[in-house]
């Protein structure tokens, strides 16, 4: 199966809890994330959200917070995160290894009351990976999730 959908935003985080700056293009560095990202190596390197997910939150929460409070490195559009452990995201020519969920902290309550639990179950919270190929992406650019 492949579901196709749309790179809809990109944002850098400069610095350990930093702002989240937002960027039309981005360098992806294979076993390391996004150039210029704070969060570099490890299973983690890339954090990816869904915007249909982001708009069916603040709709439950009562809120019209901008999706960079997510503070995920990518929206996507089209592409239904759940349960995509261990497939493959291909955006442009890069390719990302999903490799779980990622989890709501403390700063999602912070950015509105009511968020964390929101997000607490079934994938809701986006999702993170590891990136497979050196290359560049920008905004617009198709995403494929393909089943592995």
């Amino acid at each position: 199966m492949t579901e196709k959908g749309r790179l809809e935003a990109i944002w850098i985080k400069r610095f350990k809890r930093g702002p989240m700056d937002p960027t039309d293009k981005a360098t992806l560095v294979e076993g390391r994330g996004i150039e210029g990202n704070a969060n570099q190596g490890g299973k983690r390197q890339v954090t990816i959200l869904s915007k249909e997910m982001w708009e069916q939150l603040m709709e439950e929460v009562g809120g019209d917070k901008d999706p960079s409070s997510r503070r995920a490195n990518l929206m996507v559009s089209g592409i239904d995160l759940g349960e995509s452990r261990g497939q493959i995201l291909a955006i442009g020519d890069v390719r990302i290894r999903i490799g779980g969920e990622t989890r709501p902290c403390e700063r999602m309550e912070e950015a509105q009351p009511g968020l964390r639990g929101a997000m607490g179950t079934s994938w809701r919270g986006g999702a993170f990976g590891e990136v497979l190929d050196n290359g560049t992406i920008s905004v617009g650019d198709t995403v494929e999730r393909h089943e592995s």
